[in-house]
């Protein structure tokens, strides 16, 4: 398993648009081919950036099954409205799980 971490920064005064805007696009990745999971973390210090964490089979069923579909427009629809800029992303698997 792979772990997509976006970091994504909203505009001002859009976190809750911008939380109610993932719930909503939550079954896009659900019927992905290869998606696990899907988390939304909001960083404590910095209120207006989140971290989307999406659990994959594999890095191809993220960038080429998912972001290549109409279900990533939709996406991208719904939530690219409350970008203050162009996430940041990357793909992480586990190195150590202590507990």
């Amino acid at each position: 398993m792979v772990f997509e971490i976006a970091e994504i920064e909203v505009r001002a005064g859009q976190g809750q648009a911008f939380e109610a805007a993932v719930a909503e696009a939550a079954p896009y990745f659900k019927k992905a081919k290869g998606c696990l999971s899907l988390e939304l973390h909001r960083t404590v210090e910095r209120p207006s950036v989140y971290r989307l964490v999406v659990g994959w089979k594999s890095v191809e069923d993220h960038m080429v099954h998912f972001r290549e579909s109409p279900d990533f427009q939709e996406w991208r629809r719904l939530a690219g409205p409350h970008f203050a800029k162009a996430p940041t992303v990357e793909h992480v698997e586990v190195a150590l799980k202590a507990f």
